[in-house]
């Protein structure tokens, strides 16, 4: 079976997990780069990490790369390139562009040129050019400038592989799929402790820990994905492969619970976990961090509290210092997860974290703390 380099694209500070998925999945030649890991893989695991990886935001297959010296080069190298054999004037494109330290100052010039040296090959060999589609298109391009160095590749995912597809309402600041997937592997949850996720808001952390346990695809909502558009889409492979991965899926008989203060976010997260048919996995209640008591005696908190970045606090201070009295008084004998970009008011949690996990959410660079909660003691 022919095989091939590739690229998976995250979240940075998941690069780690997102490597340790990829080799459980089949890949090899694994190399951790910068936001992203490479490997190398047949169009089976092309199909396979796209509709089961759960770490990954996008899975690229290089193309072919050159050196640029001027902006001239850009287009020059892109038209030569046969662009025919893989879209017919009939389909759609959209670039990505992403660019560092290069003769280019703006992404989206780079695009823009880019796109014009593909549809001007197009219609010089084929007589008409196919037109650009930002939402839908058949054929998503990566062009990538690091340096001297251009890389352009076809984006084999479509829409971001954190689109899930079972998020049908959401609060005001909902954590990324992927990230929340990243988390639960960052903290070593063993998929058999009870887990208990007291801010749930729109309920993303316990869906995600639902289809882990489960071993539910990642993709296993989604319907559609970008290689499905290209001209050597194989139809029955992918089936082969969704039916191996569908296979696999096992019972829920791990406890999962979610509370939130907000009735609201109770609410959407009720409406999310049924249309991931979890409801009977995952139990809800509606009442603050501060109030709640252990819904077992011993469990794993895995938690993404308000930032006070898009949901602002009235004390950041203040509710920080709550979570560690409440962790203290309530949650002995619980190993408990937070992750915070406000790095100055974490520190009122007034616990000393046994572990520390930097990691980004979108801009925002973050701390993933550990507290092992430990009986009959007090603080850390």
């Amino acid at each position: 079976m022919e095989t091939f380099p590739l690229i998976a694209k995250t979240i940075p500070g998941l690069e780690g997990v997102l490597a340790e998925e990829l080799e459980s999945l089949g890949a090899t030649d694994i190399l951790h780069l910068n936001r992203a890991v490479s490997f190398t893989g047949s169009r089976e695991l092309l199909y396979r990490v796209n509709y089961c990886c759960r770490t990954a935001l996008r899975v690229l297959k290089p193309l072919f790369h050159f050196e640029i010296n001027e902006q001239k080069d850009l287009y020059d190298r892109l038209h030569e390139h046969p662009w025919e054999n893989l879209l017919d004037p009939m389909q759609t494109l959209s670039i990505d562009a992403v660019i560092s330290y290069t003769v280019f100052t703006n992404s989206q010039f780079v695009a823009q040129k880019s796109k014009d040296a593909i549809v001007d090959r197009i219609r010089e060999k084929c007589g008409t050019r196919p037109s650009v589609d930002l939402d839908h298109p058949d054929l998503r391009i990566n062009v990538h400038l690091f340096k001297d160095l251009c890389t352009v590749s076809l984006d084999s995912s479509g829409a971001s592989l954190h689109r899930r597809s079972y998020r049908q309402s959401t609060g005001p600041a909902p954590i990324n799929e992927v990230l929340a997937a990243g988390l639960l592997r960052l903290s070593g949850w063993d998929l058999t402790t009870p887990l208990f996720d007291p801010m749930c808001g729109s309920g993303t952390l316990l869906i995600e820990a639902g289809m882990l346990a489960k071993n539910i695809p990642a993709g296993y909502f989604r319907r559609e994905w970008g290689f499905m558009h290209w001209k050597d889409f194989d139809q029955g492979l992918w089936e082969t492969v969704k039916a191996a991965s569908d296979e696999k899926i096992v019972p829920l008989t791990v406890p999962l619970y979610g509370a939130d203060r907000a009735q609201k976010a109770i609410a959407s997260a009720k409406e999310n976990i049924r249309f991931a048919g979890l409801s009977e996995g995952i139990r809800l209640k509606e009442v603050s961090f501060e109030e709640s008591t252990p819904p077992v005696e011993k469990g794993f908190i895995v938690c993404n509290p308000p930032y006070d970045e898009r949901i602002r606090l009235d004390d950041a201070i203040a509710f920080y210092k709550m979570i560690g009295n409440t962790l203290k008084r309530n949650y002995s004998g619980y190993t408990a997860w937070f992750i915070s970009s406000d790095l100055a008011s974490l520190k009122f949690i007034g616990l000393r974290p046994s572990k520390k996990i930097t990691v980004y959410n979108g801009p925002l660079e973050c701390r993933f703390v550990q507290f092992a909660l430990y009986p009959g003691k007090k603080g850390g």
